[in-house]
């Protein structure tokens, strides 16, 4: 039996504490909002994840030292512009035995740093040598999670250790764990095929069909490649779970938010107002802004990519990117 901490209360990180208290762990959870944790103690439920009661065995606490002291793992599951501010706010009470896990999805603004390098990076300031740090990603709603619907999903870490120990905290026998050490790779799957969920969503709030958000989604995963590539990942990341699997289910997903985020766009909707009615953290807009300097950074060719920024920030109409798109220079595919 373990301790592990869980970093945030939202539903990734209420779905997960719910599995780990099934695997016979002790866990406490940290939310910022005392409210919040006083209802999430008294009621068992989070208003995200209806109708799934969350296990008597989990803690919630708004105090971080209860959350992190003494704990073997702690899994940050907050939003990814506040990840470092989290890391930092927790750094005086990790040290080099515990294994650090990132489920967040982002690129961290002006550095591009990804998740787990944020991490190294505060632990690197408070003289921390930890190279226990994972990355854990995958075609994954929390949705189905908590309800212990068969879901399986990838612990990626250059430490082999550190990674096998995320699997033996979290597998079970509806929950399959694999293995790999192409950390940046699973990141950078993770980033942008939110940005993929999200043209797809224009594309079907717009009344288009099913051929052209396949294509979306194939397209979108050639960039991707080419980008990971670029970056000196593994090229079969991306054909994986975290890759391939993670598009498909994001960008079908009823779950999926930055899907629905996407959806409303296309219907006309401001991205405030489609961002609102989701309710929850569209990480693909979130990181829009960073994946296009990584683009530019690396000087690749990402189309989809671009579309998506023109959208969003540039006010250009949905129907106008998609026909920009049908009508690019004729190449073989």
């Amino acid at each position: 039996m373990y301790k592990v901490g869980i970093i945030g209360s939202g539903t990734w990180g209420c779905a997960l504490s719910n599995l780990i208290a099934k695997n016979g762990h002790d866990i406490t959870v940290w939310s910022f909002d005392s409210n919040e944790c006083n209802d999430l103690n008294e009621l068992r439920e989070q208003k995200n994840l209806k109708g799934v009661k969350l296990n008597e065995k989990i803690i919630f606490t708004n105090d971080l030292e209860t959350a992190v002291k003494d704990k073997n793992l702690i899994i940050y599951a907050v939003p990814s512009p506040v990840m470092r501010e989290n890391v930092k706010n927790s750094i005086k009470y990790l040290d080099d035995t515990k294994v650090l896990c990132s489920v967040s999805k982002g690129i961290e603004d002006k550095t591009l740093f990804t998740m787990t390098e944020v991490i190294s990076d505060e632990l690197k300031k408070a003289n921390i040598k930890n190279d226990k740090i994972v990355a854990l990603s995958g075609p994954t709603h929390a949705e189905e999670v908590a309800r212990d619907l068969p879901t399986t999903i990838v612990s990626s870490s250059e430490n082999d250790k550190a990674s096998k120990f995320i699997q033996d905290v979290l597998m079970n026998d509806f929950f399959r764990v694999y293995t790999n050490d192409d950390i940046k790779g699973v990141e950078i799957c993770a980033v942008f095929k939110n940005i993929i969920a999200i043209a797809c969503g224009i594309s079907h709030g717009l009344g288009y069909g099913d051929n052209i958000k396949a294509a979306i989604i194939v397209r979108g995963l050639a960039e991707i490649v080419r980008l990971g590539e670029a970056m000196n990942s593994k090229k079969e990341t991306f054909y994986g779970l975290t890759g391939l699997g993670d598009i498909v289910v994001t960008s079908t997903s009823v779950h999926s938010r930055n899907n629905r985020c996407g959806e409303y766009i296309g219907q006309g909707d401001s991205v405030d107002v489609a961002v609102k009615k989701v309710g929850m953290v569209v990480e693909g807009i979130n990181n829009l802004k960073n994946a296009m300097e990584l683009k530019n950074k690396y000087k690749v060719e990402m189309p989809i990519l671009e579309g998506m920024n023109d959208v969003i920030y540039n006010g250009v109409n949905p129907n106008e990117v998609i026909f920009r798109l049908m009508s690019r220079e004729r190449k073989a595919e």
